[in-house]
C-alpha cells in the first residue's frame, strides 16, 4: 500500500500547531468574554458611551391676570469638532460667523485650532523652593469664551475644551447662547462638526425690579435664593433627563447601541394674586415717598380683605432680580423682603387692639366716656402713670378716643380688659406669631406675656410700645376687622398648574381663626372712619364720597445713649420716627385694604417729624383714588360686596 504525500511527522505537527492556535484563540475568548469581560465592558463603555443631559425647563410665575413675572429663556450653546471638518464646507464660515455674531478671523482660528498647546516651558524654581509641577494650558483663542465637553452644556462662565490624550480638540465652544432661529438657519448651512448642544435654561424677570421681593431669584447655577421662586421651588424646578448612547470614532451618534434614558419632567407653573398693574401703582408710590422724604425704608402692601389674597407689596430700596450679583456687599439690605423681615414698634395703630376687645367683652360702648385728661390712674392696687398725649384733652368717648388717637384713653380700655385678657386679643389678632406668608423668613415679632412684663407695660402697649411687629402682620390685623372679625392667612399663590395648563391644586381663601363678632366688627369698622375725618387725625386719608376707615401711626424709634458711667440705654427719639397709615374701604362693604408704613423720613418732613397723617396718609389716599377707577369700586350706597351680615359659616 503506498504511503500519503505527507508524512506523519508533519501531520503531527499540523495538528499540534491548530491544536496549540486554537487552543489560545478559545482561551483568548474565555479571557476576553468570561474572565475579563465586566473590566472590559466598562473601558468600553467609558470610551465610547456619551452621557448626554436633558434640562428639565423651570415652571413660569404670572401675576393673576397671567403676565410673566419669571420664566425660563433657553440657552443653546453652539460648538465645533475641529477634527472632522470638511474642506468643502469652508465657502460657508463666514456665513456662519454672521449668524452667530463673532469676527470670521475669530471663527477661522477656532476651527484651525486642532490641538491644545502644551504649557510654555516655566523658569527653574529656586533652590530653596519647591518644584513647580509641569503641566499643559488650554489655548484661550480656541474659543472665547472657552468650550465645553460634547457629553455636557457648560455654564457660560466655565473655561474648558474637550480634547484627546494627545492634545486633538473634539469641542470648542462657538457661542454660549443663539436662539431656536439662529440655530435652524445654522442646520440648513449643513456643516459637518458644527452642531448644538441640547438647551439649557436662563431664568428671566421681565418686570426688572417690579415684585422683586415677592418672586426672589435664582443665581446662575439655576439655585433658588429667596422669596417664591425658593418657596415653591418642588413645583417649578422639574426634574433632568439623561440618556447614554455610543459614538463612533468621528463622535457621531450610533442609536443602534443607545443603552438607557430618562426623559426630563418640565417644572410646574405658579399664578400669584398679585396684579402688576396694582404692583406698579404701590412701586411709583414708592419712588415718590423715596424722591420727596428719602427715608431708611419704607414698604406698602394692598390685599382683598375678603379673601386675604396680597394684590401687591413692595419694599423700597429693591433690587433688579436679573442683576442680582451687581448688588453691592453693603447694600445687601436692599433684597430683604422688609414687609416681613424687620419689626417695628406700631405706635398709635395698635390701639385697635384694646377698643376691639373692650367692645367685644361688652365692658364700654362706643359712647362711653373716659377722662383723658389723668396723668396717673390706679390699677390691681398700685398706682400707674399714664403715657403723654400730644394733645390735651378731656372726656373722650370711645368713638373719641379712636378718632383722636388718645394715648391714655387705650391705656385704660385695656386696664378694663386686664393684662390676661388684652394679651389673649393682641395674639389672636396675629401678633407674636408668624402669618405664614409663601416667601421665605419671616419674623414673629416680638410681645412678651403678661409673666414678663413691667408695671408700665398695660399702660404702653396698648398705644403701640413695648411690642414689635412687621407691616404685613400690622396689616393683617387691620384686615381683622375689614373681614368681618375673622384673621385670614394672607396668601400670594392662586393656583399651580402643569405643563398642559391643567390645574393641579388651587389655594382658597384660608381662616385662622375668628377674633371678634361681626357686630363688632361693624363698630370698629364705623370708628376708625371717624381718623379718616374732618374731626380725626387723618383727614389726608379720606377719599370723597367713598367711606375710608384706618389708624394713623407715628412711633418714636428707639436710640441707644451713652450714659455718665459709660453704659448704653436704649431711650425713645425725638428725631427719629417710623410713620404708618393702615386702612381699608368701603368701611361698610370692604374691598381694599391698605397699609403704608414709612421709616425715618424726619430729615425731609414737614417740621422735621413724619407724622403718619402727613406723609402715610395721603399715599393712602393716591393709591385708593386709582384702585377705584381700575377695581370699579362704587361708592358707599351702591352693593358691590355683601354686608357683614351675609357673612356665614366664614364665607362671603
Amino acid at each position: 500500500m503506498s504511503k500519503g504525500f505527507t508524512s506523519s511527522y508533519r501531520i503531527g505537527l499540523l495538528a499540534t500547531g491548530l491544536f496549540v492556535g486554537f487552543g489560545g484563540l478559545g482561551a483568548r475568548l474565555v479571557w476576553l468574554h468570561v474572565i475579563a469581560r465586566d473590566q472590559l465592558l466598562r473601558k468600553v463603555v467609558k470610551a465610547r458611551s456619551n452621557l448626554t443631559p436633558e434640562r428639565a425647563r423651570r415652571g413660569d410665575i404670572f401675576d393673576a391676570r397671567g403676565d410673566f413675572l419669571a420664566t425660563s429663556r433657553p440657552l443653546i450653546e453652539l460648538g465645533v469638532d475641529p477634527s472632522v471638518l470638511r474642506k468643502e464646507d469652508e465657502k460657508k464660515w463666514p456665513e456662519l460667523a454672521a449668524l452667530i455674531g463673532l469676527p470670521e478671523p475669530e471663527l477661522r482660528k477656532i476651527f484651525t485650532t486642532k490641538f491644545r498647546v502644551p504649557a510654555p516651558a516655566k523658569p527653574a524654581p529656586p533652590a530653596d523652593s519647591p518644584a513647580a509641577p509641569a503641566g499643559l494650558v488650554f489655548n484661550f483663542n480656541v474659543a472665547t469664551p472657552a468650550a465645553a465637553p460634547a457629553s455636557r452644556p457648560a455654564d457660560a462662565n466655565t473655561v474648558e475644551d474637550d480634547a484627546d490624550p494627545d492634545g486633538r480638540i473634539h469641542y470648542a465652544r462657538l457661542s454660549a447662547d443663539i436662539s431656536e432661529s439662529t440655530k435652524d438657519a445654522i442646520r440648513k448651512l449643513d456643516i459637518k462638526g458644527v452642531y448644538a448642544q441640547p438647551p439649557s435654561y436662563r431664568r428671566d424677570y421681565p418686570h426688572h425690579q417690579l415684585a422683586a421681593h415677592v418672586i426672589g431669584y435664582v443665581d446662575h447655577a439655576q439655585q433658588p435664593a429667596t422669596g417664591i421662586e425658593r418657596y415653591a421651588d418642588f413645583y417649578l424646578r422639574g426634574h433632568d433627563g439623561w440618556r447614554i448612547d455610543e459614538r463612533d470614532g468621528r463622535n457621531r451618534e450610533l442609536p443602534q447601541f443607545n443603552l438607557r434614558s430618562v426623559p426630563q419632567t418640565n417644572g410646574y407653573s405658579v399664578a400669584l394674586s398679585l396684579d402688576l398693574n396694582i404692583q406698579d401703582i404701590v412701586e411709583e408710590e414708592l419712588k415718590r415717598i423715596a424722591a420727596t422724604y428719602q427715608p431708611l425704608k419704607a414698604s406698602i402692601i394692598v390685599s382683598d380683605p375678603r379673601t386675604g389674597f396680597i394684590l401687591a407689596m413692595g419694599n423700597y430700596p429693591t433690587f433688579d432680580p436679573n442683576e442680582y450679583n451687581q448688588v453691592p456687599k453693603e447694600e445687601m439690605e436692599r433684597m430683604k423682603n422688609i414687609a416681613v423681615t424687620d419689626v417695628y414698634e406700631p405706635g398709635s395703630v395698635f390701639k385697635i387692639v384694646a377698643a376691639s376687645g373692650a367692645l367685644e367683652e361688652g365692658l364700654v360702648t362706643p359712647e362711653a366716656t373716659f377722662d383723658c385728661s389723668l396723668e396717673k390712674i390706679d390699677y390691681n392696687g398700685r398706682t400707674r402713670g399714664l403715657p403723654r398725649e400730644d394733645h390735651h384733652f378731656g372726656r373722650l368717648t370711645v368713638a373719641g378716643i379712636i378718632s383722636h388717637s388718645s394715648n391714655r384713653g387705650a391705656a385704660q380700655l385695656a386696664m378694663r380688659l386686664g393684662e390676661q385678657r388684652f394679651y389673649d386679643y393682641a395674639s389672636a389678632f396675629g401678633f407674636g406669631h408668624s402669618t405664614g406668608l409663601p416667601g421665605g423668613h419671616e419674623e414673629p415679632g416680638l410681645m412678651a406675656p403678661p409673666a414678663k412684663w413691667d408695671g408700665l407695660t398695660i399702660t404702653r402697649m396698648p398705644m403701640g410700645q413695648s411690642v414689635a411687629v412687621t407691616p404685613l402682620q400690622m396689616h393683617q390685623a387691620m384686615s381683622v376687622i375689614a373681614s368681618g372679625g375673622v384673621l385670614l392667612r394672607p396668601q400670594l399663590i392662586r393656583q399651580i398648574s402643569d405643563e398642559k395648563g391643567e390645574i393641579v391644586y388651587r389655594f382658597d381663601r384660608a381662616e385662622v381663626r375668628r377674633v371678634i363678632s361681626r357686630e363688632t366688627a361693624g363698630t370698629m369698622a364705623r370708628l376708625l372712619m371717624g381718623v379718616a375725618s374732618k374731626e380725626g387725625t387723618a383727614p389726608e386719608a379720606a377719599i370723597p364720597g367713598y367711606e375710608v376707615a384706618g389708624k394713623t401711626g407715628t412711633t418714636q424709634k428707639l436710640e441707644p445713649i451713652t450714659l455718665a458711667d459709660g453704659t448704653t440705654k436704649q431711650v425713645y427719639s425725638t428725631k427719629h420716627h417710623v410713620a404708618s397709615f393702615v386702612g381699608f374701604f368701603p368701611a361698610s362693604r370692604p374691598q381694599i385694604a391698605i397699609s403704608v408704613i414709612i421709616d425715618d423720613a424726619d430729615a425731609h418732613a414737614p417740621g422735621g417729624i413724619a407724622y403718619g397723617s402727613k406723609i402715610a396718609a395721603p399715599s393712602f389716599k393716591r393709591i385708593g383714588e386709582q384702585l377705584i377707577s381700575y377695581r370699579n369700586i362704587k361708592a358707599a350706597g351702591v352693593v358691590m360686596a355683601p354686608s357683614y351680615a351675609a357673612l356665614e359659616g366664614g364665607r362671603w
